[in-house]
């Protein structure tokens, strides 16, 4: 692809060389004279400058002295994703079922639909068009799956839960396992049945090894274009808005909301019932305690969590602990000092 047709593609601006050719998208340090490189804030603007890309998508206040080949967007980053899936395409698969799959009768499967080696689908499960079960993939009895999806190797979705269209499930990932819910009855725990479902929305995209549990009574909930990162834990009846971010190894306790597009951090370990109102930031590593709310847009740290204000006071004033320390030594030695002179 030519420069100039890029930048007509992404619906920008170019400058320079507007016949180069454009083979593929690299960082600015590995770029060569065929690819395409983006640049954002002075560090990037810096590294430009001794980058051999061919091409850099820029932003519009960018300079330019050298004279480079470059396309002006409004914001690289989102320029550059786009130029990805245009220059790199994701790999195809053919239509159909491996030999080696055990698919039931009673399964529904649309047009152009993949399932690969050793994979397993049960009993009323409907499979949209287009889309791709990986290898050793085991999708249970009355599962729905929307179209154009993609599931990678070896994930498991259990019984009655239902995904929507254009999911992205990595490998290791089980939707639909039992919640975490026992009743203790004299000396021994009893196991409460998790008799409810999972739904999850379009273009929803779940990590490698991350876990999704069916409700104990009910639905656990995941909206339309959330993202989970990997190894992360979506416990029975949560309710998990639309374009939500999830950061790995962060789990939710049974019964959490977590409103619109909140930003939850890595290793955020979230208590029962809480509820994370709309564009809310929870900062990583933090501790959310029991029936918690966390306001719409705030920003909280720390366990635990609260204000990122008065996280940053705490660990100023633990920070200055140490002198505090001394100060009050030296202080006690004078006050010591005073009495013997007076006792004497």
């Amino acid at each position: 692809m030519r420069v100039k047709e890029l930048a007509e593609w992404l619906g920008a601006t170019f400058e320079g060389d507007g016949e180069r050719e454009i083979a593929g998208v690299s960082s600015l340090d590995r770029a060569g004279a065929e690819d395409v490189a983006f640049a954002v804030g002075k560090k990037g603007e810096d590294l430009a400058s001794s980058s051999a890309a061919g091409c850099l998508l820029v932003g519009q206040a960018f300079a330019n002295p050298n004279g480079r080949t470059l396309i002006r967007v409004q914001d690289p980053r989102a320029a550059v994703a786009r130029t990805i899936h245009r220059l790199h395409p994701p790999l195809t698969h053919d239509a159909g079922i491996h030999p080696s799959a055990v698919v039931a009768d009673s399964a529904v499967l649309g047009e152009g639909v993949s399932i690969g080696p050793l994979a397993g689908v049960g009993k009323g499960a409907r499979i949209g068009a287009e889309t791709r079960i990986g290898p050793g993939c085991m999708i249970g009895e009355r599962v729905q799956i929307g179209a154009r999806c993609l599931l990678h190797s070896h994930v498991t979705v259990y019984e009655n839960v239902d995904i929507g269209d254009r999911a992205v499930l990595h490998s290791g990932c089980v939707i639909g396992a039992d919640g975490f819910g026992f009743v203790l009855e004299g000396e021994r725990y009893q196991k409460f049945p998790q008799i409810g479902s999972v739904i999850i929305g379009d273009d929803v995209e779940i990590g490698a090894n991350s876990c999704v549990d069916r409700a104990a009574l009910g639905v656990t909930w995941i909206g339309e274009g959330t993202k989970l990162d990997n190894m992360v834990h979506v416990g029975h009846n949560c309710r998990i808005g639309r374009h939500v971010v999830v950061a790995a190894q962060t789990g939710f306790s049974g019964g959490v909301v977590v409103e619109d597009y909140a930003v939850i951090g890595g290793q955020v370990g979230i208590g029962d019932k809480v509820r994370i109102e709309s564009r809310a930031v929870i900062g990583s590593g933090a501790g959310i305690l029991t029936s918690k709310i966390v306001r719409g847009g705030q920003v909280v740290w720390g366990t635990p969590a609260r204000p990122l204000k008065e996280h940053l006071e705490q660990l100023a004033n633990l920070a200055r602990l140490p002198e505090l320390r001394r100060q009050v030594r030296q202080l006690k030695q004078t006050i010591d000092q005073m009495r013997n002179r007076q006792e004497k």
